[in-house]
């Protein structure tokens, strides 16, 4: 009789702990998803400082296949092999990336359903233009990983023509222009991207405020410089 006493206070303990558990308010559980979005998008921060020193890598090895002429067209062909090297590794950054930030906004899509259980007017009005913010900065995304997906490839393509012995001047420059076009446009993307997170976290630090919630905030911002052919 006293192990089933003692059974029962068990049950009702765990119980206890059970709904103070499930006790959490909505801000704090939009809060937890907000930080494990940010924790889960440290893959694609630690993916900045290696790209930008691939990109460096192969704007010096296209300098370099630049200055040499056709009586050195073995070195071409070495250094272009080099660059689909250089081009394939950033490819591996990329898809990193690109696993990060969907991940990322799996968990804060979780948020969705919860902005309108939000008590305070001011809180759930700050979360809601967050939670815009924010999907527009994946949608940035989005666009910026197509646009540089291209672009490889057509740094990839150029580096192949390069190898080509009876490659014409004329389509070599057209090709060119190909590459800097498409890296304007991750230029532009980009832009908008970094200004939407710089949006997004300011938005962030808003909703805490307004939500009564104490945190230490932290910027996660792609600012990789993208470099032309000229």
């Amino acid at each position: 009789m006293v192990f089933k006493k003692s059974f029962l206070i068990l049950i009702l303990f765990i119980s206890v702990i059970a709904t103070a558990c499930s006790g959490a308010s909505t801000s704090e559980k939009i809060y937890d998803h907000l930080e494990k979005a940010v924790e889960l998008e440290d893959t694609f921060v630690k993916q900045q400082d290696p790209i930008v020193k691939l990109e460096k890598k192969e704007q010096e090895i296209y300098s370099q296949i630049i200055d040499l002429g056709m009586d050195e067209f073995d070195k071409i062909k070495e250094l272009s092999k080099q660059a689909i090297e250089n081009i394939e590794k950033r490819k591996e950054k990329i898809e990193l990336e690109k696993e990060s930030i969907s991940a990322s906004k799996e968990e804060f899509t979780k948020i969705d359903g919860m902005i309108e259980d939000l008590e305070e007017e001011k809180a759930k009005e700050s979360a809601q233009e967050m939670y815009n913010v924010m999907t527009k900065r994946y949608d940035a995304y989005d666009q910026l990983y197509e646009a540089y997906s291209k672009t490889l490839k057509l740094e990839k393509d150029l580096y192949t023509m390069l190898q080509k012995k009876d490659l014409e001047q004329k389509t070599l420059t057209k090709h060119i222009e190909k590459v800097n076009k498409s890296y304007q446009q991750v230029i532009k993307v980009n832009k908008k991207f970094n200004e939407l997170t710089t949006e997004y976290n300011a938005l962030k630090e808003e909703f805490y405020t307004a939500a009564g919630i104490d945190a230490e905030y932290e910027n996660n911002e792609q600012t990789g410089d993208k470099n032309s052919k000229e």
